[in-house]
């Protein structure tokens, strides 16, 4: 397998094609078969890492997992400490709050190479460098964030995902994952994993675990992928009816907040649900047996025909 980080210069496109004819990670990286893990804005530079492995794409890019990711952020002005705990705490969108996230004034500009395009400045404004450190993956989070804040955002650089940092790489460049990196990548993911707890690929029949994937049947078919995606993760819901026969319990577990799929009885419609004026299956010779001759009760209830 492939693990592969790469410097994306500004105004580069996160992915391998593009109708409009803009440049895009095939321009810089002559790999078949590899794909970004998560996005980075066009107009934003610095880390993405690209890989061949499925599973660990997967990992680093659900949100549940919240892989960190750190920004140098060029901002206009000079943020306050008020501004900067507001960034801490969580910004309101006005698409929802963002979650909490590690802020940091720089003292100085960090060393950076050149951008293909100067950043426009206004002389009569400073400039300031802001280090954030983010799990979530909203989209142009971070711009929206320092804008809400009232410091427009002027340069975006990536500098780490997870462990993994840009270092001396120039945009455009890019390189392996060492062996030792990649498994020390592997540890970093399966200890979040354990963290996170077991969770289902969507509209695939496999969960993913500390340990790699299994199939989703090896409980006997129970918790089927299926039935978590439409039921939710308000239950566990069972795979199998009451006759034997493999459901996977999925319409039932949504209504229900996630509760066992209740099979229907075998006479065919649900108890408790027979249409007025209908009768049911003919009983038997033992049935007829039991309620025949026998007198009702008096009227105002006494007993009734039958024991049920």
């Amino acid at each position: 397998m492939r693990y592969i980080l790469l410097n994306k210069p500004y105004e580069v496109l996160t992915q391998f094609t593009d109708e409009a004819g803009r440049q895009t990670l095939k321009d810089f990286v002559a790999v078949p078969n590899i794909y970004p893990v998560g996005r980075l804005d066009y107009d934003s530079e610095g880390l993405v890492l690209l890989t061949d492995d499925k599973q660990l794409q997967h990992r680093l890019s659900e949100p549940r997992f919240k892989v960190p990711k750190t920004y140098w952020v060029q901002v206009e002005g000079i943020p306050t400490e008020e501004a900067l705990e507001n960034l801490r705490r969580g910004v309101d969108l006005k698409t929802g709050y963002t979650t909490p996230a590690e802020v940091a004034l720089l003292p100085d500009a960090p060393e950076l190479w050149e951008r293909s395009k100067p950043v426009r400045f206004r002389a009569n404004i400073p400039t300031s460098w802001v280090q954030i450190r983010i799990s979530q993956g909203m989209n142009r989070q971070v711009r929206k964030m320092t804008a809400a804040v009232g410091y427009p955002t002027l340069r975006l650089v990536r500098i780490s995902i997870a462990d993994m940092e840009v270092g001396a790489l120039q945009p455009g460049k890019w390189r392996e994952l060492t062996t030792d990196e990649v498994q020390a990548l592997r540890e970093d993911m399966a200890a979040q994993t354990a963290a996170a707890g077991t969770f289902k690929t969507p509209n695939k029949g496999t969960e993913y675990w500390p340990g790699g994937i299994r199939p989703a049947s090896a409980k006997g078919g129970q918790n089927s992928a299926r039935g978590y995606n439409r039921g939710g993760f308000g239950g566990q819901a069972s795979g199998k009816t009451a006759g034997g026969n493999s459901r996977p319990g999925s319409r039932d577990a949504g209504r229900n907040g996630g509760g066992t799929f209740k099979a229907k009885p075998a006479g065919g419609k649900p108890a408790g649900n027979s249409t007025p004026g209908k009768t049911g299956s003919k009983p038997g010779p033992k049935s007829a047996g039991r309620g025949a001759g026998r007198k009702p009760g008096p009227a105002g209830g006494g007993r009734s025909g039958g024991r049920g």
